[in-house]
């Protein structure tokens, strides 16, 4: 995983950090925003992407996300990583849903600086299993936010990405975004006692480090979130810790040294119902269940 900043300081034994956190922050500011620009022939308008509706957790990254279907009056969801969540990593096979949480995030603007304190009132799901998420709901709406820092969520796209898609990778805990393409697919990314499926692999540009886990990777012409970056290869190990390595549908293994990663979100709006409720029984929901 893209380390966690507490544990990299402790540890640094979580993948795709590539140096320590202390060396990191002399990276931080990175690359400034792309302005917009329109295409020619039918092609759509490139987005602005921006920090505005990214979060700084204490030790990742994240964003203020909306469902197609979410209202303004609901509920706001912050979208980070199973591995960021506060009581530890999800076991293999674990599935939290609904589990109480008052952690803070600090909300960000445009230019990556810190406007307000967002506070969850609850974990809605987290796991490590087949994907890495977890997705907090807030204790304001849309609308409150809004109305209070000028500030909206970022849509999930409910669409699977495509290879070769431009991308940007927002992080709010290093204010820093990273500038890629979607590479390709990965029917099996495996890092120690975890798999998850259909992963999203970078094309190298995007050197993801500690602390960017969690950040919401954006399709540049559409400005939807794809995916949640989440880990990469640090060592050339196979399969362990730091190290995923690729399996395909035969069983083959890949190791791609310092090629980072992120789990697809377009499964999440499936498993949501009105006022933002998770409904893990609905029809099309195939995220895993308890």
């Amino acid at each position: 995983m893209n380390k966690p900043l507490l544990a990299a300081l402790a540890t640094l034994v979580i993948t795709g950090a590539g140096m320590a956190p202390a060396a990191a922050a002399t990276q931080t500011g990175g690359a400034a925003p792309a302005p917009a620009t329109k295409t020619t022939g039918a092609a759509p308008a490139l987005q602005a992407v921006d920090f505005a509706g990214t979060v700084a957790l204490s030790n990742c990254s994240g964003s203020v996300v909306r469902l197609p279907a979410s209202a303004d009056s609901d509920p706001a969801l912050v979208l980070s990583n199973g591995h960021c969540l506060e009581t530890g990593f999800p076991s293999p096979g674990q599935v939290i849903v609904n589990q109480a949480s008052s952690r803070t995030f600090g909300l960000l603007n445009s230019a990556g600086t810190r406007v307000a304190t967002l506070r969850a009132s609850k974990v809605v799901y987290s796991t490590m299993t087949d994907t890495d998420v977890t997705l907090y709901q807030l204790t304001s709406t849309y609308a409150q936010i809004k109305s209070s820092y000028g500030i909206g969520a970022l849509t999930l796209s409910d669409t699977h990405p495509v290879a070769g898609t431009a991308i940007k990778v927002v992080s709010g805990y290093w204010k820093r975004i990273y500038s890629c393409n979607i590479d390709g697919f990965v029917y099996r990314l495996k890092e120690g006692d975890w798999t998850w499926k259909d992963s999203v692999r970078y094309t190298s540009a995007c050197n993801t480090i500690g602390g960017t886990s969690g950040s919401p990777v954006v399709d540049n012409a559409t400005g939807k979130v794809v995916a949640v970056n989440n880990t990469g290869n640090e060592d050339g190990q196979r399969c362990t810790e730091n190290n995923p390595c690729e399996v395909d549908a035969n069983g083959n293994v890949t190791v791609r040294q310092g090629i980072n990663y992120a789990e697809e979100t377009y499964q999440i709006p499936a498993c949501f119902t009105t006022g933002n409720r998770l409904d893990l029984s609905r029809s099309g929901c195939v995220l895993p269940k308890p």
